[in-house]
C-alpha cells in the first residue's frame, strides 16, 4: 500500500526512476480498487465513481509508467510500443546510477 501511496504523492513527476515494485503494487492496488468500485457501481446502477477514479489516476499511472522505462534505461516513450513495454516493466532496472537517476534500489536499502 506504501507504494501506491508513494505514487500518488508523486502524482505528475514524470523524472527519475521507479521500482519493478512501485510499479506493480500500484497496479494491482489499482486493479482492486477499480474492481470494488465496479461492484459498487453495479449495486447503485451508475459508473461515475469508477470514471471519477479511472480520471484520477490517468496522470500517476502514466508517470509510474514512464519512470518505470527510465529505470530499465529506456525513454519514456516507450510505453507506446505494447509488448515490448511489459517486457521492460518485468527486467530488472539498471544498476547504479543511470542518464534518469539514481538507483532507486540503493536508496531504499
Amino acid at each position: 500500500m506504501n507504494y501506491y501511496l508513494k505514487v500518488l504523492q508523486n502524482y505528475a513527476n514524470f523524472n527519475g526512476r521507479a521500482r519493478r515494485s512501485e510499479y506493480w503494487y500500484f497496479y494491482l492496488f489499482n486493479l482492486i480498487i477499480a474492481i470494488i468500485l465496479g461492484f459498487i457501481g453495479i449495486l447503485i446502477n451508475s459508473t461515475i465513481l469508477s470514471n471519477i477514479y479511472s480520471l484520477v489516476v490517468l496522470i500517476p499511472g502514466i508517470a509510474v509508467a514512464i519512470r518505470r522505462m527510465h529505470d530499465v534505461g529506456k525513454s519514456g516513450w516507450y510505453i507506446l510500443i505494447p509488448i515490448y513495454n511489459l517486457i521492460l516493466a518485468c527486467t530488472d532496472g539498471d544498476k547504479g546510477p543511470n542518464e534518469y537517476g539514481e538507483d532507486p534500489k540503493e536508496n531504499q536499502i
